[in-house]
């Protein structure tokens, strides 16, 4: 499978390269620059220069299967928030009905639905990540959104709890959330699906077959 990842550069896109080139896929490497692409290519990745906050579309060509790992990143303002989270993963979904790009794994956020529950700081974030889901839910593609919990850069268990809804609020290491994205990518139960994820005690393929 060819697997564009934007967000590539980040630190669950980098996990997400790394087991994608591992597990026998091809995984397009999405960044903004040239001087990005030794690091993808060394985590196995093809690099491909594109821009979310420009025109991603021709990234999307050929590809199986888009992953839209990106984010404004901490500390960037609302305007940050609206230009890559809502507008950059809206542009990849209008590319893949473009170049026919069936598959399109979204990473969210817990609290997406209901952005005004969380705090200050947090709404404009969750607010482009709900907006840019329900334009997926929209799309009539082969979608699924995945809202992991507080990412961690604690070592991978591959184990997690998964469901449409948890009930309760948690961490997740971005190593597993990255293992559950690759999952997700080829279980079709997932499609037309939004799910939550965290730690837990279930191994990643059978929570993610379970859904």
């Amino acid at each position: 499978m060819r697997v564009l990842v934007a967000g590539s550069h980040g630190q669950v896109g980098r996990h997400l390269v790394r087991l994608l080139s591992e597990a026998g896929h091809e995984a397009r490497a999405m960044i903004r620059d040239d001087s990005q692409a030794g690091e993808m290519e060394a985590l196995g990745g093809t690099p491909v220069v594109a821009d979310l906050e420009g025109d991603p579309s021709p990234a999307a060509k050929g590809c199986d299967a888009i992953v839209f790992t990106a984010g404004g990143g901490p500390g960037s303002g609302a305007a940050k928030k609206e230009t890559v989270d809502r507008q950059g993963a809206v542009k990849l979904i209008d590319a893949a009905g473009e170049h026919g790009v069936r598959r399109y794994v979204m990473v969210s956020a817990m609290g997406a639905d209901d952005p005004e529950s969380g705090s200050e700081g947090m709404r404009p974030y969750l607010r482009a990540k709900g907006q840019a889901d329900d334009a997926l839910r929209e799309s009539g593609l082969d979608f699924t959104i995945v809202r992991p919990g507080r990412l961690t850069d604690d070592p991978a268990t591959g184990r997690v709890d998964a469901a449409a809804s948890l009930g309760r609020r948690g961490e997740i290491t971005r190593e597993d959330t990255a293992r559950v994205l690759l999952a997700t990518l080829t279980a079709t139960n997932t499609h037309g699906k939004t799910f939550e994820v965290l730690d837990g005690d279930t191994p990643i393929d059978e929570a993610v077959n379970a859904l």
